[in-house]
């Protein structure tokens, strides 16, 4: 069974089709029970944003995440961004995503 952080990166992903996305458990940070799921912040670059306003685009994700915030997510930081946006604020290009592992055991 997928984790509340794996649903919410396969729909964002699926919806948004975005150039980086970023989802962080922040749960452990605030006053609840060891290993909840219950804060996220979500980073997410996508031209799906392009001449939407900041609302529209909340609206958006909060949508996409509708089943979610009706049941295990108590809160949750949107923070959207379409790629040349993040360019002027960041740089060149978006941080990579957390290493999710996987590496099937290999060694580098």
């Amino acid at each position: 069974m997928a984790t509340v952080q794996e649903r919410i990166e396969d729909k964002l992903a699926a919806v948004f089709a975005p150039e980086h996305l970023e989802v962080v458990n922040e749960s452990g940070s605030h006053n609840v029970p060891p290993g909840s799921q219950t804060h996220f912040k979500v980073v997410i670059v996508s031209e799906r944003f392009a001449g939407e306003r900041l609302l529209g685009r909340h609206r958006a994700v909060n949508g996409a995440l509708a089943d979610e915030l009706a049941g295990p997510v108590h809160a949750l930081a949107v923070h959207t961004y379409t790629a040349v946006e993040w360019q002027k604020r960041f740089g060149d290009a978006p941080m990579s995503p957390p290493c999710r592992g996987g590496d099937g055991g290999r060694r580098l």
